[in-house]
């Protein structure tokens, strides 16, 4: 949905795995597109600036050996179900003999707005059910995901497995095609242990311009007012502290249950 068809020359590959980068989604040309499938359109970003292929099927997933980081990588789209992404996860793993700090996994986001990313190091998964089963089948939160806004449901009755299985509208596809250039230079800052500079870089990445501190009064100012009586407001008087929050949904699996 998202590629541009740029086509970069492969840097030859060699050297034992050192990386998996993982992109989470659902198999079938039903799902492409939709908003849980955009773990999958970032791989895709990834290999096409690495000028890899992810087309060979093995530990139940779509693979494909890049150049990331200067680290060889193995890039994985699993073609189980969200739900059940760590059974290729793990395989892969223990083939290889990669440790969970050495997954790299992109997913979804619903508690971002589109075109936000949130870099963690690690951590719980936040009600998404493809994290939650790496958790459980490998036995550690501690690998690095990059998550990617797709903006939350547009009133709290909506179905989220609607939601999360919907497409993008042509103006959000547009953000998120401008979002996935900064992917590949993301996952290279974490492929060569520079997580805390990714997050730095790209955790404020697509977040609204922050608006102008006020100027700073003159001297002239501040002594007037200096020299003036405070006012004081009358007896009981108060303002009123206001909350805002609202709920961190997550996408779900197909079925609708969770992210």
């Amino acid at each position: 949905m998202f590629g541009k068809g740029k086509k970069t020359a492969a840097a030859p590959v060699s050297g034992p795995v050192e990386w998996l980068v993982v992109g989470l989604g659902n198999p079938g040309a039903k799902y492409q597109g939709t908003r849980h499938n955009i773990g999958f359109e970032a791989l895709d970003a990834l290999a096409e600036e690495a000028g890899a292929r992810v087309d060979r099927l093995r530990f139940q997933a779509l693979c494909g050996d890049a150049l990331v980081g200067g680290r060889r990588v193995l890039l994985m789209k699993p073609s189980t179900f969200m739900n059940l992404s760590g059974q290729a996860v793990t395989e892969a793993m223990r083939f290889y003999k990669i440790p969970p700090e050495r997954v790299l996994v992109l997913c979804d986001d619903i508690a971002q707005p589109v075109g936000r990313l949130r870099i963690r190091s690690g951590g719980s998964d936040g009600g998404h059910n493809g994290l939650k089963n790496i958790i459980y089948l490998s036995g550690s939160d501690r690998f690095p995901r990059i998550r990617i806004g797709v903006g939350q449901k547009p009133h709290p009755d909506y179905d989220l497995a609607d939601w999360v299985l919907g497409k993008f509208s042509r103006e959000d596809a547009q953000t998120l095609l401008k979002l996935l250039e900064v992917i590949p230079q993301a996952c290279a800052l974490i492929v060569e242990g520079r997580t805390d500079q990714a997050m730095n870089r790209y955790n404020s990445y697509g977040a609204p311009p922050k608006p102008p501190k006020p100027p700073r009064p003159s001297r002239e100012s501040r002594e007037t007012a200096e020299g003036e009586p405070a006012a004081t407001g009358a007896p009981g008087e108060g303002s009123p502290a206001g909350e805002t929050s609202g709920p961190a949904g997550c996408p779900g699996q197909p079925d609708g249950s969770g992210q």
